[in-house]
């Protein structure tokens, strides 16, 4: 028992508590909505962990591991409106295992209280379900000691990009900066300017996409906007954009994030019928636009292989300083992937248009 304690104390945090059973970590909790229906537990967690599979879960189940108000349950059990779902394991959620690795970290600023970083294209920056190593979090806790940690147990982390999202994230060092950071990433005060290639033309110089941001119902890997009678289902979310460079088929945008829901600028291109260029996730990837000719599927192709990933770069950064008060803000480079991919659109447009 001691030695479990102990265990406890290095990964506390209020996903990890214990439970009734000694031998148990929560790994997931969930508490069904006022006016969920009822629905088998297994296809409820379906619905809520990403990357589960239905065996897995099933599994789950069967050894005892998934709880509802504290009552072990079959994988058949309806979940009804209001009950606590959650799945308990004998070992630590993973993700609050952090092994620090020896990782190159491209710093773009640092002083005693903050750090300032431009995360690749690829690099998870915490580590959840499928990515335990590797993240930016990995590579901090090897190059920075004493990071403070959040409830999540994420060291110094007061906002995240998406692994395939390249750009600027502030790191804390201290407990007053992460405090002072998260506050202003609450209020909505800093500044966080994207740059995003998407699909079609968009007709208007500068817009604003308002839409609440939720959890897709079928699609438990994407988000989608909510509204109507379902709106209370997302969380409000507001993206300004303003075009930079109109290419054809194809416009590079500036998106200035007014609130900071997952995959939210994704998520309201979408929306608006302009998804990113190449975002897999949400259909990007394919021919959205354009010609039916051949020649101009293997040009958006070779565009494809130039630019391996969404084309989605978080180009400026601004907040106050935690301990001086003063204003900063950071701006890197579009990256050589996104820029050569514009290249290819440039040419394209001119030789087409011209």
């Amino acid at each position: 028992m001691n030695r479990k304690k102990k265990v406890m104390e290095e990964i506390s945090g209020p996903e990890v508590e214990e439970t009734g059973n000694d031998d148990l970590y929560e790994h997931f909790k969930f508490v069904a909505d006022k006016g969920q229906q009822p629905l088998r537990v297994d296809k409820y967690l379906m619905n809520k962990v990403e990357n589960a599979t239905r065996n897995r879960i099933q599994k789950a189940a069967k050894d005892g591991n998934i709880h509802v108000n504290d009552q072990a349950v079959k994988s058949s059990y309806k979940v009804k409106g209001n009950d606590v779902v959650r799945v308990l394991f004998e070992h630590p959620p993973y993700e609050l295992l952090l092994v620090p690795e020896d990782i190159p970290i491209d710093i773009v600023y640092e002083d005693d209280d903050v750090l300032v970083v431009n995360k690749p294209a690829g690099m998870v920056v915490h580590p959840g379900h499928g990515n335990y190593s590797g993240t930016l979090i990995n590579a901090l806790t090897f190059h920075f000691e004493n990071l403070p940690s959040n409830s999540s147990n994420r060291p110094g982390l007061v906002h995240r990009i998406d692994k395939d999202t390249s750009g600027l994230l502030v790191v804390a060092k201290t407990e007053l900066a992460m405090t002072h950071l998260s506050k202003q990433f609450f209020n909505k005060s800093t500044e966080r300017e994207y740059v995003a290639l998407v699909w079609g033309s968009v007709d208007e110089d500068e817009g604003t996409i308002e839409g609440h941001i939720g959890r897709h119902p079928k699609n438990r890997l994407q988000n989608t906007v909510f509204f109507g009678d379902e709106i209370e289902k997302g969380k409000p979310a507001v993206t300004h954009f303003k075009v930079l460079e109109r290419l054809g088929y194809v416009t590079l945008i500036s998106c200035r994030l007014e609130t900071g829901r997952t995959h939210q600028i994704r998520v309201h291109l979408k929306y608006i019928g302009h998804t990113l260029f190449n975002d897999e996730r949400y259909g990007g990837n394919k021919i959205l636009k354009g010609t039916t000719f051949t020649k101009y599927k293997q040009f958006v192709e070779n565009c494809f292989k130039v630019l391996p990933r969404q084309a989605l770069h978080a180009r400026t950064l601004g907040f106050v300083h935690p301990t001086t008060g003063k204003q900063l803000r950071f701006e890197i480079p579009i990256p050589d992937d996104i820029e050569s991919c514009l290249d290819k659109w440039r040419n394209y447009s001119k030789h087409t248009t011209g």
